[in-house]
């Protein structure tokens, strides 16, 4: 790929793109493969294959050399090509927050479901502020805050915001500090859950490139929670919901800190991959 004398053709850098990435544990290298190529030659994915035989010319072939390095560094992808779709919607991400999951939606779906009324929401941990930035979509008429402890955060989330065209408000500050005397119809929250130890295991993508404040859960993981629900209900109007992201095998601990902290109907939600992934309650 380095050699000038020869021909890159688009089809060629896809085939060995492809194996490059493979060779260095990239899952769905091929995939992955034509997302790069499409951003860095600013075409779709049905344009790189409409072009198959297109020769690149040296500038184009040094933007897939930079983004193709990024990603054998193991880079995620999201952060190289500066966005990640949740809920149907763009978002702009960068190191300073944790990647949009698509686990997550189920949190949202769940709040919108059980709380369609909620007037005044709290989203705990906003990151990217997707979460916030998605209720307030499907909530209109809602006052949504966003609060995290990381003014770069922040600084996306009201990107963010803006450029899916609500309004949210966005406040600096741990858990419930910011907010003494305040109450809110809905609390959400996905919290960071990974045991401390758990944390070098994890792939390379996550351990090495996202904000370790966003999954270091604590030495068993419940950290955050210990913290979150028990507060909640000075926080929360009467008949008011906590929603949280929970981790894998996490649910039934977190369900019985709702029920010793007064919260009733308390559920739990699976996302898409059948892991119980959200618990809630609402209060008396």
């Amino acid at each position: 790929m380095a050699e000038k004398q020869e021909i890159w053709t688009i089809r060629r850098v896809l085939e060995w793109t492809r194996g490059y990435l493979a060779e260095k544990g990239v899952e769905n290298a091929r995939l992955e493969t034509e997302w790069l190529l499409a951003a860095a030659l600013g075409l779709d994915r049905v344009g790189l294959y409409v072009n198959f035989d297109k020769p690149l010319t040296d500038e184009e072939l040094a933007g897939c050399r930079t983004m193709v390095s990024r990603r054998a560094r193991r880079e995620p992808l999201q952060y190289i090509l500066g966005t990640q779709e949740f809920m149907g919607l763009e978002f702009r991400v960068t190191p300073a927050v944790l990647i949009p999951r698509h686990d997550t939606e189920v949190l949202v779906e769940e709040a919108v479901r059980r709380a369609p009324s909620a007037r005044t929401i709290l989203d705990v941990g906003t990151g990217s502020g997707c979460i916030a930035v998605a209720l307030a979509k499907a909530l209109p008429e809602a006052v949504v805050t966003g609060a995290d402890t990381s003014s770069a955060a922040l600084a996306i989330a009201g990107e963010n915001a803006e450029l899916n065209c609500v309004r949210i408000t966005l406040v600096e500050g741990s858990l419930f500090t910011p907010f003494t005397g305040r109450t809110f119809d809905l609390i959400v929250s996905n919290p960071p859950y990974i045991r401390s130890e758990d944390i070098a295991t994890l792939q390379p993508e996550v351990r090495d490139f996202e904000p370790a404040a966003a999954l270091d859960g604590g030495a068993d993981g419940f950290g955050f929670y210990r913290s979150i629900v028990p507060a909640a209900p000075r926080h929360l109007t009467g008949g008011g919901w906590l929603m949280v992201e929970v981790g894998v095998g996490q649910a039934g601990d977190v369900a019985s800190l709702f029920a010793e902290s007064g919260f009733l109907e308390v559920f739990t939600a699976r996302d898409r991959g059948g892991v119980e992934r959200v618990v809630g309650g609402c209060l008396p």
